[in-house]
């Protein structure tokens, strides 16, 4: 028997495929791919580069022009100083860096401490190194933030490694540099590695920067953060990303991937860079229309009754439907009735139960049609 369990995304696309056989209109809202374009810095980059005939050969790792653009856009956007030689290493894609770390810091049996709600690829990783999950829950009492205080010491002592995500896929709360403060002295007293899933980073709609997990003091010395160029730069299909911090971490990450796979081509290395050292014109675009979204369906759904976590940033909203109704079934019957297709929130854990996850992923004006289609529900 697999330990892994089939994901719902296909059968929420067969739904939905159905649904617009009978010639309806269908509002994906489900995935978090990005429907905005890379910049065209970016795209031309890409196409010049993979022209040319001595660009096909294996690249093994990270290049260093990848590594110093990286560093760079670190500098300039958070003031973290990163050795681009020794404190970053590149992945495949979060995903994939992500679902391989716990292989390079546990051994089979020991203690992960993970959210619930939470983005899939976690568990994913945990069971494949064989440590076991210890859930902490994001609930709105705690404002979505894992309430660190109600880890037993007898789990904490046992703990290797932490792993958080703000803003967050599902659930899009905020970080703040008092409860990242707070993760800093949890992880000295108790010996347990950090792990801060930054992909939602540029995803913030006030303030002039964004939030980075190693800009706390003491951070490089417990931690580590994870990024990917698929949202905020929209080269998700390309499948490139980054681990900073630590540079023993980094060195133990560098190990196991040497052992993985054969590097990234190097054209989507030079369009990786390319976003990066154009960072500040392509993101403030991506805010700007990310927060409109954001703005529009949060009021909409308010209006129609559904309470919606509070929240400043993200790709998704974490919404509570107002109907008793098990979120799995509900997911289905509102493509049924209205051709909106959402997320049941149980995918990312029980504490998603009665939310559903909605993607800032279609126009403004679409995102106003689906809460018209909302409206219509009959349960």
């Amino acid at each position: 028997m697999s330990i892994f369990e089939p994901a719902i995304f296909g059968d929420l696309k067969a739904a939905a495929a159905a649904k617009k056989a009978e010639g309806y209109e269908l509002y994906d809202l489900s995935l978090g791919s990005p429907d905005l374009p890379p910049d065209e810095k970016a795209r031309r980059v890409l196409s010049e580069q993979s022209f040319l005939a001595n660009t096909y050969g294996y690249t093994l790792t990270g290049t260093m022009r990848f590594y110093e653009a990286v560093a760079d856009y670190y500098k300039r956007r958070t003031g973290v100083i990163l050795n681009p030689e020794t404190e970053v290493i590149q992945t495949l894609g979060s995903q994939e860096g992500l679902v391989h770390l716990p292989l390079a810091f546990c051994n089979e049996g020991d203690i992960v401490l993970t959210t619930n709600p939470g983005y899939v690829a976690y568990d994913a990783g945990i069971k494949l190194a064989g440590a076991v999950p210890y859930y902490m829950s994001l609930v709105e009492e705690n404002n979505f933030l894992p309430n660190l205080d109600a880890i037993p010491e007898e789990v904490a002592y046992k703990a290797k490694l932490m792993i958080l995500n703000l803003p967050g896929n599902p659930v899009p709360a905020m970080p703040n540099i008092t409860f990242f403060e707070r993760v800093v002295a949890f992880a000295n007293k108790y010996n347990v590695i950090i792990l801060h899933d930054a992909a939602y980073s540029e995803f913030y709609f006030s303030g002039d920067s964004p939030s980075s997990f190693l800009t706390t003091p003491g951070a490089m010395e417990v931690g580590m953060e994870i990024n990917s160029l698929s949202k905020s730069f929209s080269l998700a299909g390309a499948r490139i990303a980054y681990i900073v911090g630590n540079a023993e971490m980094i060195s133990i990450m560098k190990q196991l991937k040497s052992n993985l796979d054969y590097g990234i081509f190097g054209p989507i290395q030079e369009a990786a860079i390319a976003s990066l050292n154009n960072a500040e014109k392509i993101t403030d675009r991506l805010r700007k229309t990310f927060a409109e979204r954001h703005r529009v369906l949060m009021q909409g759904l308010t209006a129609i009754g559904w309470t919606v976590a509070p929240s400043n940033g993200g790709m998704f909203v974490w919404a509570k439907y107002p109907y008793d109704l098990n979120d799995k079934k509900f997911v289905f019957e509102v493509i049924a009735q209205t051709g909106v297709v959402m997320v049941p929130g149980t995918v990312f854990g029980s504490e998603g139960a009665g939310f559903v996850r909605i993607a800032l992923v279609q126009d403004v004006e679409i995102l106003r049609q689906a809460v018209e289609q909302l409206k219509k529900l009959n349960f």
